[in-house]
């Protein structure tokens, strides 16, 4: 998987390839894949992730349509390496069609994206701390934990702790337009949180823990 470190111009070495940074990538490449097919973009030069995605592996346009055949190759490369799940592909198709219908949608829907996982994710490793470090082979007792957290943060309204709660009213407000359910929250932290155990810093945080 090499190819990862040429696709995305990143100097990491191969043994880092597939993780996180990889992941959130190809999450970008499909939501700009999407959003081109969907409103029409021509200009690749809009949606930088798309663009290096698409002259790197030289993926076809269909159909004269920017954005179809990319969406078909990403995710192929998404189910094959991290076995995501049709539904999850489903429902960013969904949410790109209720929020993004013209160009002008376009920039603010990604900054809400872009907002809404980096708020997600640091809630979440906030509110679920030492469970975290819970080994990868207890994947099902970590995938309940995760989906019991992201099931406070859209409905437990009793947090005490103000900037939690500050977060997780952000979290909503972000949701709220992006429309994304808890199913797909949950499928999309708990698999962040699996590869993060796979990073090399995890692994010799957790050395350095011992």
């Amino acid at each position: 998987m090499g190819l990862f470190s040429k696709i995305f111009g990143k100097k990491n070495d191969d043994k880092n390839t597939g993780g996180m940074e990889d992941y959130m990538n190809l999450v970008r490449v499909y939501f700009q894949a999407t959003i081109a097919s969907n409103v029409g973009i021509t200009n690749l030069a809009a949606l930088p992730d798309l663009r290096v995605f698409k002259t790197t592996l030289h993926v076809p346009t269909v159909n004269n349509k920017l954005g179809v055949g990319e969406k078909t190759a990403c995710r192929k490369m998404m189910k094959e390496i991290y076995g995501t799940d049709d539904s999850f592909f489903k429902e960013i198709d969904q949410s790109v069609r209720k929020n993004c219908r013209k160009l002008q949608d376009v920039q603010a829907y990604l900054v809400q994206f872009q907002g809404f996982t980096q708020d997600l994710m640091m809630l979440m490793g906030n509110l679920m701390k030492f469970k975290l470090r819970l080994p990868s082979i207890f994947k099902s007792a970590l995938y309940k934990m995760t989906e019991k957290t992201v099931d406070g943060i859209f409905n437990k309204n009793d947090y005490t702790d103000a900037a939690v709660l500050k977060s997780v009213l952000a979290v909503r407000q972000y949701n709220h337009r992006l429309g994304f359910t808890q199913k797909w929250t949950t499928d999309f932290v708990f698999q962040m949180v699996m590869l993060a155990k796979k990073e090399p810093k995890a692994a010799e945080d957790e050395t350095t823990k011992k």
